[in-house]
């Protein structure tokens, strides 16, 4: 607080208010810092209007990249329920895939099985051009249309 006086009417008090100032610029500057990396939101694919009128409907038949368990004759691959061996499966989804739209692929495996197959058929779908490739769980169970 300052004093001051005055020849005519006695000492006045007055309230500093530069340390107040000062304490609030420097805390409005903390915020202007902070606040641009308190608020991060998470990536979302949203849908995209469609191009044009004219396309064609897209298949709606999920492709499901089943990896079945060691037997005589030793690994399985099945696509959409047709039988394909391990050197087969990369050229078949590179040719389905040239004409779809949507690059959603399932890989299906038992629970016994080694990871290092299914990750195989993940690193064939992404050399295929498979955006999105999702894992169905034997808790899960089989994917199913709504």
């Amino acid at each position: 607080m300052g004093m001051t006086s005055s020849s005519s009417k006695g000492p006045t008090a007055d309230i500093n208010v530069t340390p107040l100032i000062d304490v609030l610029l420097v805390l409005l500057i903390i915020f202007m810092v902070i606040q641009p990396t308190a608020v991060r939101g998470l990536d979302a694919l949203i849908p995209q209007p469609p191009k044009s009128l004219d396309q064609p409907e897209p298949n709606p038949q999920p492709i499901v990249v089943q990896v079945l368990g060691d037997n005589e004759h030793g690994v399985t691959y099945k696509i959409n329920e047709a039988l394909l061996s391990q050197a087969n499966i990369e050229p078949k989804l590179a040719e389905i895939f040239a004409t779809r739209t949507d690059k959603v692929m399932f890989i299906e495996g038992g629970a016994d099985l080694d990871f290092s197959l299914v990750a195989d058929i993940i690193n064939s779908g992404h050399q295929a051009g498979v955006a999105n490739i999702g894992i169905i769980t034997p808790k899960a169970g089989r994917f199913q249309e709504p």
